[in-house]
């Protein structure tokens, strides 16, 4: 019996092709926009946690002055020094490794070509902090940091740029006004959450940072990789105690320093993200509602047009049930059909929107599970009123209509 009611509605939908498909297009569009906007949203914010993810794991980052969001920046507060970092390894437990560091966006140079980079200095624990692999060559050792060894370590970016197909390894790289050897190329990371290239670097020892490129012995940031996730709190808040201390922070006083967990910061940006992505979802919605509108318009013009077949119906024997089932089955057939159709077109619009966006393509089958259902009750709400109406006919007024 449903089955013959399913053929009658698709019989009914074919009769009127060029309407049921504007009829279907509110559907259509509702389901495309939520499928897309959920799916766009997602894919961002899998980008914004796998892109602050490469700039270390379960890390910590400490600066002097206030918090201010976004990548290191000069600031103004009394930088930090190396007996500061010295008393930091001493007395924190649970720490993976730790990496003072400092940095100078300058021109480098080889042969005839150069380019502008980001020079840091570090010792041999940023590279763990900061989870860098190598492609090619070797990090610096512990004695050439000691040493203020004229060494350096290059990004993807830079080998492209001014090395092209020449292996850099052995190279000598100018910055600065001197000549640093390339010992090491970093795996590529791409941009960053925050927008930069983080292949466009070059590291080379603290030390030699500070003598011939800086000219002092100023530390702009310490990272601060823990070993163990649960342990970042602890080690967050005995970091910001010690250096109260060393920095002579008086009881109730502002710190004059920042302690960044950039577990907490991706956190924040993908909730950011996800309550975007709800708010944009939930105005794609309406889209739904208008085509149930467009639906229940439609199906009110079809009892109207179809009074007198109705009445047929009613005069040889169908009972009511069965003419409001009819009905109804024939606005769920039309508003999944819609639902069908903007879900393809959705998952093709966030898959472009991916492609071009260079963000992962983030699909969730429960939304889309959800888009189906959701189209599949729009029919029924907004069916159920013609379909109620058409039961109610009275079977000798329904056969006098012309």
């Amino acid at each position: 019996m449903l089955w013959e009611t399913v053929k009658l509605a698709m019989l009914s939908i074919r009769r009127n092709v060029l309407r049921s498909v504007l009829t279907l297009l509110g559907i259509v569009i509702g389901v495309a926009a939520v499928i897309a906007m959920v799916t766009i949203g997602s894919g961002t914010s899998q980008k914004v946690q796998d892109d602050l993810s490469k700039l270390g794991s379960n890390m910590l980052i400490v600066r002097p002055g206030q918090n201010t969001f976004g990548p290191p920046t000069v600031s103004e507060a009394r930088s930090f020094k190396e007996r500061d970092v010295a008393i930091l390894r001493s007395q924190l437990s649970g720490v993976r490794a730790m990496a003072p560091s400092a940095s100078k966006t300058t021109t480098v140079v080889f042969g005839a070509l150069n380019d502008q980079a980001t020079v840091t200095g570090s010792d041999t624990g940023f590279f763990t902090v900061q989870d860098w692999t190598f492609a090619a060559g070797r990090p610096f050792g512990e004695a050439e940091v000691r040493a203020g060894a004229a060494v350096c370590v290059i990004g993807e970016t830079i080998r492209s740029t001014l090395f092209g197909g020449i292996d850099p390894i052995g190279q000598r790289l100018r910055t600065g006004g001197f000549d640093c050897q390339v010992v090491g190329l970093l795996e590529a990371k791409g941009q960053s959450a925050f927008g930069t290239d983080q292949d466009n670097t070059v590291i080379m020892p603290l030390r030699t940072f500070q003598r011939r490129l800086a000219g002092s012995t100023r530390i702009a940031n310490i990272y601060i990789s823990v070993a163990n996730r649960e342990d970042v709190p602890r080690v967050q808040a005995d970091t910001e105690r010690i250096l109260r201390e060393l920095r002579r922070v008086a009881p109730g006083a502002e710190d004059n320093f920042t302690v960044r967990d950039m577990t907490q910061i991706a956190s924040t940006l993908a909730a950011t993200s996800t309550v975007m992505t709800a708010l944009l979802g939930a105005v794609a919605a309406v889209s739904l509602l208008v085509g149930g509108i467009g639906i229940m318009n439609i199906m009110l013009v079809s009892v109207t047009e179809r009074t007198r077949e109705i009445g047929i119906r009613l005069a040889i024997g169908a009972l009511g049930r069965q003419v409001l089932t009819q009905f109804l089955v024939e606005a769920i057939v039309l508003a999944l059909f819609g639902g069908v159709i903007g879900i393809a077109v959705g998952l093709g619009l966030a898959g472009m929107a991916a492609f071009g966006m260079a963000i992962p393509f983030a699909a969730d089958p429960r939304i889309v599970a959800l888009a189906f259902v959701f189209s599949g009750l729009i029919g029924v709400i907004f069916g159920f009123f013609p379909a109620r109406r058409a039961a109610r006919l009275d079977p000798i007024e329904a056969l006098r209509h012309e």
